[in-house]
């Protein structure tokens, strides 16, 4: 198994979207919010993703798609 930490930039119009449940369900990538902040007008997740390499490039490939910025993360943004 697989872990890649990113984030991603949710314009406004993706907001309200149940993106991050989809790409779990669709692409049997467990998905860990490490951090947020979204509003009406924006949003930022940082996620750990854990899975099959092939599904998380699968997943982000999809995710991107959707007009949402995907960008890696490294270190850990919440300690312990």
């Amino acid at each position: 198994m697989a872990k890649r930490q990113v984030m991603f930039t949710f314009p406004q119009e993706r907001v309200k979207e149940p993106i991050i449940y989809n790409l779990g369900q669709q692409f049997k990538v467990v998905t860990n919010i490490r951090r947020a902040d979204v509003t009406e007008a924006k949003g930022w997740v940082v996620l750990e993703l854990e899975g099959d390499e092939k599904d998380i490039e699968r997943g982000l490939a999809w995710v991107s798609s959707k007009g949402i910025r995907v960008d890696p993360v490294i270190g850990d943004i919440v300690e312990g």
